[in-house]
């Protein structure tokens, strides 16, 4: 009797009701979860920007990190265009989110960078000493490796010349070549290079071959070429007149 009682309808009916309820519990631990994503993802910014400060080491759990970047971590907004301070265009302003609004977008062309558009806006941030001076200035980067955008910070001396961190935190290169990126010891080895050259060009670069004492270069990852020139390519980008050049040649943070 019950093999008779099976039929198509109820099936596909059956079918459909499980889907349902499945969608139904997976959308709500979405929305449930969402807040407790964005928190996570907040601190991991800050860890990162802390990494690139050099002061991670002062925190070792959520409340201490959230303690150092608020006393000494400034966040800053400026106008890419002419290098000077603006207020904060939105509560939640994101320079990538920024990139696809038309208020703010700026189309890229010319460049090998990996990007079409940017915000004409970014976030900066001002790393302070004990005494509240500033000490580091740290710029958000992207650019196009192997496989697609990594995202990184890049942290200057205030002298906004001298790197002392590069720390990628968001890529999809290939693990034991590309990926070599966030290599302890290759991310030592841009500690005390220089971004511009007598002249006031853009003259970082990554190559094989760095000769002792030049301070315009950094070795190439093995077997990596693409992605060695992905980050030539995004800091060329970053540190020149499109990008964060004006910024960093005018100093604002000094005056």
């Amino acid at each position: 009797m019950s093999a008779k009682k099976e039929t198509l309808g109820k099936t596909v009916g059956i079918v459909v009701a499980v889907c349902l309820a499945c969608s139904i519990v997976v959308s709500s631990s979405a929305v449930g979860l969402r807040s407790l994503q964005q928190s996570n993802a907040a601190l991991d910014k800050k860890t990162n920007i802390l990494s690139a400060a050099g002061l991670i080491e002062m925190a070792s759990n959520k409340k201490e990190i959230q303690e150092v970047f608020a006393s000494r971590v400034e966040e800053k907004f400026i106008d890419l265009a002419t290098g000077q301070y603006v207020d904060k265009p939105s509560e939640d302003f994101d320079m990538y989110k920024a990139a696809k609004d038309p208020d703010f977008m700026v189309r890229v062309e010319g460049s090998n960078v990996g990007f079409q558009r940017r915000s004409s806006v970014a976030n900066v941030y001002h790393v302070k000493d004990e005494a509240g001076e500033i000490a580091r200035i740290i710029l958000p980067v992207h650019g196009s490796g192997l496989w697609d955008l990594m995202y990184g910070f890049l942290a200057l001396d205030n002298d906004g010349q001298t790197i002392r961190e590069l720390i990628y935190y968001q890529h999809k290169e290939t693990p034991g070549l590309g990926a070599e990126i966030q290599n302890p010891a290759w991310q030592d080895k841009w500690d005390g290079k220089k971004i511009f050259g007598v002249d006031g060009s853009v003259e970082i670069a990554v190559k094989k071959g760095v000769k002792a004492g030049d301070v315009y270069a950094v070795d190439a990852l093995s077997g990596a070429t693409l992605t060695s020139n992905g980050v030539q390519n995004t800091l060329q980008y970053w540190a020149g007149e499109n990008g964060f050049g004006t910024y960093l040649k005018n100093q604002s943070w000094k005056s």
